[in-house]
Formats: C-alpha cells, structure tokens, sequence
C-alpha cells in the first residue's frame, strides 16, 4: 500500500508551495447562531487539518494567512480573541509542529504585537528552526504590498551604504528580501468562503500560482477538501508564459 501510495504521488503533481486564505470564520459563525469569536476557534481544527494533509502529500511549505495588516480594523473583542488564539498556538500546538519535524514560522510586520506575544514567536521559531519536513508559515500582520515595500527598502539602504549599486537591483535580488525567499515558489493559492479575491496576500509570491477558489467556510474546510484543491491543481496546465504545445514537448 505504501508503494501504491508513493507511486500515486509521483503521477500527480504535487504543489510543492500552496498557501492559503482561510476566510468565513465568522460567517460560519454566525449561521451556527454563534458569536463571531467560535468561527475563530473552530477553525482551528481546520488548520490541523491542512497540516495533516500537507505533510500526508509531501508538500515542502504551507502558508496561512491568519491575521492580516487591516484586520487591526475588525472589532477590539475579536482582534484580542484572535490574539490569545495565536498565544494558544504558540504555546500548545507547536510542541505538536515539532514533534512532527514541522519547521514553524511567522511573517509580517511583528512590531505591532505585544512583547509577550513576541517573546512566544521567537521561542516557538526557535524551537523548530532546525526540523526538516514541512515549513509552515504563518502570515500575521502580513500584508503583500508591506512585504514589497519593505524588501524595497533594504535594498535603497543597501545603495545609500554603497553596499550595492542600482543596477543590482532586479527581480531576483528584490524577491531575497521578501519574507518567503527561501521557500520553493509559491504553487497554489487556496481561499475559502466564495469571494473572489487575494485580499493584498502574497502579491509578489502569487505572480505565477494557480488560484483555487470555493465557497465552503474555513471551519467545514477539512481533509478532503484540502485533497480536492490538490486534485484541481493536478489538472491545471502551468505554461509561464510558454505555448501549451511547448510545455507538452518539454
């Protein structure tokens, strides 16, 4: 069976990057005739879940798009569950993470978090950064065009110590100062909860992934439903700007 298995996933093409938007939390919610808050906490179950299947699949990285830069907007009650969600994380589940080889780590804009919840990230990232398997990445305070930006900066500070000149500056050395860097290309973008959009996530990372939308809410996103992103994945044809004929006489 293991044999079976392993074949299986040879004839497949397995996305070796695939991030996703886990959005409807509070959607579901409130059709349960909850509080926004208990989509929060169900959907991390959900989470589980994609790791679970992540690693099952051989994928080398996972990103989450947990809380994004204008989420700061959302109600004071829901950002501080949100917050003690993430500490829940960084507390409990990553024990989990690194028994299981899984390399943990944070992107985004950490400045604005409390120094406590700063404090847990660097342990946690600490604790993993030298497991092998899977990188789970997790996007908090993260915003695509900060990332852009930020990477933009390093390198006008690079010119302004003379470090480097303006013509090293191209799309490969802007792309080294990204958060993601050091990650294989992103292959697929996941987003749960029928809307259409990236919403400013992974906007440099994205510029060749495939896109997989659906309307099942992040909460009743399970096992199976990551399986079948991966099953439309497997069908798509990725050209990179090549003919279709091109890539089938590659």
């Amino acid at each position: 069976m293991a044999t079976d298995l392993a074949l299986e996933r040879d004839l497949k093409k397995i996305p070796q990057h695939i991030a996703i938007i886990m959005d409807g939390n509070g959607r579901w919610a409130q059709a349960q005739g909850k509080g926004r808050v208990a989509g929060h906490k169900a959907g991390v179950d959900s989470v589980r879940a994609v790791v679970r299947g992540a690693r099952q699949a051989e994928v080398k990285a996972l990103t989450l798009f947990a809380f994004s830069s204008e989420n700061w907007q959302r109600p004071e009650k829901e950002v501080s569950v949100l917050m003690d969600l993430f500490m829940f994380v960084l507390t409990k589940e990553v024990k989990r993470l690194h028994k299981n080889n899984i390399r943990f780590q944070v992107i985004g804009d950490l400045s604005r978090f409390s120094d406590k919840l700063q404090k847990s990230i660097a342990k946690s990232e600490q604790l993993t950064v030298k497991n092998t398997g899977l990188v789970l990445s997790i996007a908090a305070n993260y915003g695509g065009r900060w990332d852009i930006t930020n990477a933009a900066k390093q390198l006008a500070s690079q010119v302004k110590n003379n470090e480097i000149t303006l013509d090293d500056i191209n799309e490969d050395s802007l792309h080294q100062h990204t958060c993601l860097a050091q990650l294989p290309p992103l292959d697929l973008l996941i987003r749960t909860g029928g809307d259409y959009r990236i919403s400013n996530f992974l906007l440099w990372q994205a510029a060749y992934a495939e896109f997989y939308f659906t309307d099942i809410l992040w909460p009743d996103f399970n096992g199976n439903e990551f399986e079948q992103a991966i099953n439309v994945f497997d069908q798509r044809e990725r050209r990179f700007g090549k003919t279709g004929e091109q890539v089938v006489n590659k």
